[in-house]
């Protein structure tokens, strides 16, 4: 999510914290104790009670919990007045245990006035194994107004907290994390395409060749060769060789590859992975969706109730009002998925994302190599399945849905202008259902950036549901016609950047590429003029809108070139559009070619992006564009290689991916896929991808562990770090258009004839 978290401490209604004076960090600061009376030798002051009934026992804190809270926040014990250095690291201890046995207690260090920012928190399950806790992180902020608070609601039961030895050291070393990256050789753990490229990574100190072998399934050797030395990496500091077995074309499972006296992690060679991954990394969206209860049987494991459906203790999406001073009127916007790993709903998030999943299937329906059985109707396993639609336009048609309800209705001001987003007034903790959800629902202020993406995604889904739902796609297109209206009468109505307490606040000032990609897909649709001229005159259209970064919610010129490159149209200059996209995908394969671990991306300073590895598909994406356009095998090769980096291949030695390969991330920062702070929650579906490496390492987690981390190696597989490791819809997004274009060069150059 892009730049956008800051976890709520929602504790209303506890004793003001008293300001004082925030104390300079000197350089060599000795550790400082920040607490007080953590011993509860004699008396409980100055910690504070909340819902709770508090007494002294053997020396320890204890508490009496009610049962039937809604909120971990109902009930609670702390201490305000905590005055905290932004920068600086501390160790947060405690002893803790309950009874009886088993219970959660959400341990917080934050901030004690609105709007009650957390900067690191644990929910250790207590007496499972033992009961002494220490944790350290890096504060965030400066401020004298630090809180730790222990928070003891939500459970069903009456029980009973005792705490001793309560601590906040700080000036305390930032705590050194060494990840475990496995063999030094580095594959795509997935698997490669037998008439594909295939190469690995070997992390080594030598500076010259080295000999290498592929090895079967039973230990035979299959391939050998040498290393080709690359020097020092700068995207992780390691010094590396790259290893080339491109002519090992015959398929198989459980190949290896030695090298350095290192023996890579299991890999296939075949086209089935990819086949499978595509559909999960499709079917991800369907846990997502809110206002619908999850059918186990059809996800195995994640059947949960609906939420958001004004069903207690929810307050619901059915009549949602605006916040103070934004509107007079509520909305129905249930439906639609949940951005990530929160309760919210956002249109700028929402809308790249239903583009990408819409652009698939238009390129299956136009590619050299398109196939749209593999995304028909039965394929990704959705209530919907049977009605003769294909399975990703039923998915993309819940989110739709959403996104049309957004929309200002007539007789108001701004009328047809689209709501920024909806979601709680105020953050809640992990883990977190979505039926559990008791917090208010807000519509925020209409965006001219929220409304173009209305406009945009609703006239591509007119020209694609029309032989489906002829009624739906009217509907649709007028619902962008009137969009884009909306957005031509108040063009600089932006999101606000400080918008952020519940949700992402999702701020764009600069909406060029939003006009740009709304009159693309309107053109594209209707073929009108009017709109013909709004490309053709759009500032975007013509410069090269190809970066290192690539595009995502707030950078979509891609998605208007993309399409006006791909779709069918009589634009006038579709042929030079087409050759920006060629000229766009040669610097990315010259990037690929250049970079030691062969990826399409390379940031200035290596300063690795919120949500780099969707960064780097997306490059690919453009990647495999020039290659649906010419034909030309080296973009088709760079795009599939491209896929190997996020299955493997790279520094950390992981999949990125859940469920695929051996190591792979699995603990994404989730409120209900949170196995790793509830074992009675599932770890996220199989195909979702996690964010990745993230040189800002916003979140208090990482920065007690990553001071100073090199490009690939700032990511740590945690549920706490929601500023390397978050999913999303639009990050799944284009991890279904890459590997729905590799699973599709399986197909090649038969597929044409077959269709």
């Amino acid at each position: 999510m892009k730049q956008r978290r800051t976890t709520l401490l929602a504790m209303a209604g506890l004793l003001a914290a008293g300001l004082t004076t925030i104390p300079a960090a000197p350089a060599g600061a000795e550790e400082t104790e920040l607490l007080k009376n953590g011993t509860f030798d004699a008396t409980a002051d100055p910690w504070w009670a909340n819902g709770v009934t508090a007494d002294l026992a053997d020396g320890r804190l204890c508490a009496d919990v009610p049962g039937g809270t809604a909120n971990t926040w109902d009930a609670g014990i702390g201490q305000n007045n905590v005055a905290l250095v932004k920068g600086e690291s501390y160790r947060f201890s405690f002893y803790a245990d309950g009874t009886p046995d088993g219970h959660k207690v959400r341990a917080i260090v934050g901030l004690s006035a609105a709007p009650y920012d957390t900067y690191f928190e644990v929910t250790p399950q207590l007496s499972v194994s033992g009961n002494s806790y220490a944790y350290t992180f890096t504060s965030p902020v400066d401020t004298p107004q630090g809180q730790v608070a222990f928070q003891l609601g939500g459970s069903p039961d009456a029980w009973r907290f005792c705490m001793d030895d309560a601590s906040l050291l700080g000036g305390v070393p930032p705590e050194a994390y060494e990840p475990d990256t496995g063999p030094r050789v580095r594959v795509n753990q997935v698997g490669y395409l037998p008439d594909g490229p295939k190469k690995a990574t070997l992390v080594t100190d030598k500076r010259t060749k080295l000999r290498w072998q592929v090895n079967n399934a039973d230990g035979t050797v299959a391939a050998r060769g040498q290393t080709v030395p690359r020097g020092i990496d700068p995207s992780s500091g390691q010094n590396v060789h790259t290893i080339d077995f491109g002519a090992l074309r015959k398929p198989g499972q459980g190949f290896t590859l030695s090298a350095d006296g290192q023996h890579s992690r299991p890999f296939d060679i075949g086209t089935a992975a990819y086949e499978k991954l595509s559909v999960d990394a499709a079917k991800y969206y369907y846990t997502q969706r809110s206002g619908i209860a999850i059918r186990d049987e059809l996800r195995p494991g994640y059947g949960r109730p609906a939420g958001h459906l004004d069903a207690a203790p929810n307050q619901g999406d059915r009549a949602v009002p605006c916040q103070p001073g934004v509107c007079d009127y509520t909305l129905d916007v249930t439906g639609g998925w949940y951005d990530a790993g929160d309760h919210g709903k956002y249109v700028v998030n929402g809308g790249i994302a239903t583009w990408e999943l819409l652009s698939t299937y238009e390129r299956s329906l136009h590619a050299r190599t398109g196939q749209p059985a593999r995304l028909g109707d039965g394929t990704l396993a959705v209530p919907e399945s049977g009605n003769g639609v294909p399975d990703v336009l039923d998915e993309t048609r819940w989110e739709l849905d959403f996104l049309l309800k957004m929309q200002v209705p007539e007789g108001q001001p701004l009328a047809g202008m689209a709501h920024h987003k909806i979601h709680d007034e105020k953050w809640t903790g992990l883990p977190l259902l979505p039926s559990a959800d008791a917090q208010k629902r807000e519509l925020h202020a209409p965006s001219t950036a929220a409304t173009l993406n209305l406009a945009a995604t609703a006239a591509q889904a007119a020209r694609l549901y029309r032989p489906y739902d002829p009624a739906f796609a009217a509907k649709a297109l007028q619902a962008a016609r009137k969009a884009w209206v909306g957005a031509l009468a108040h063009p600089e109505m932006y999101a606000s950047a400080s918008d952020g307490i519940g949700g992402g606040a999702y701020a764009d000032d600069n909406v060029s590429d939003e006009f740009y990609w709304a009159a693309a897909e309107l053109y594209l649709t209707t073929g009108e003029k009017t709109f013909e001229d709004s490309v053709l005159d759009s500032p975007v259209h013509r410069p090269d809108i190809f970066g290192p970064l690539g595009y995502d919610w707030s950078r979509t010129a891609a998605a208007a070139r993309l399409d006006l490159a791909t779709v069918p149209s009589r634009l006038p200059d579709r042929r030079e559009v087409r050759w920006s996209v060629i000229n766009g995908a040669d610097r990315y394969l010259a990037t690929l070619k250049a970079h030691p671990y062969g990826i399409p991306y390379a940031p200035d300073g290596n300063r690795y992006d919120w949500g780099s590895n969707h960064q780097i598909l997306h490059n690919a994406v453009v990647i495999a564009t020039a290659y649906d356009i010419t034909g030309a095998s080296k973009y088709r090769d760079a795009a599939v290689q491209s896929m190997d980096y996020i299955l493997g291949r790279n520094a950390l030695n992981m999949s990125y991916v859940t469920g695929y390969g051996e190591a792979n991330s699995h603990n994404q920062h989730a409120r209900w896929y949170a196995h790793q702070l509830d074992p009675s929650q599932p770890n996220p579906p199989v195909g979702t991808l996690a964010g990745g490496p993230n040189s800002s390492i916003q979140d208090p987690f990482v920065q007690g562990k990553l001071q100073g981390c090199t490009g690939q190696f700032c990511y740590i597989d945690d549920i706490q770090s929601w500023s390397t490791n978050e999913h999303t819809v639009n990050w799944n997004s284009a991890l279904v258009r890459m590997t729905s274009f590799v699973a599709d060069q399986g197909c090649a150059p038969r597929c044409r004839a077959t269709r």
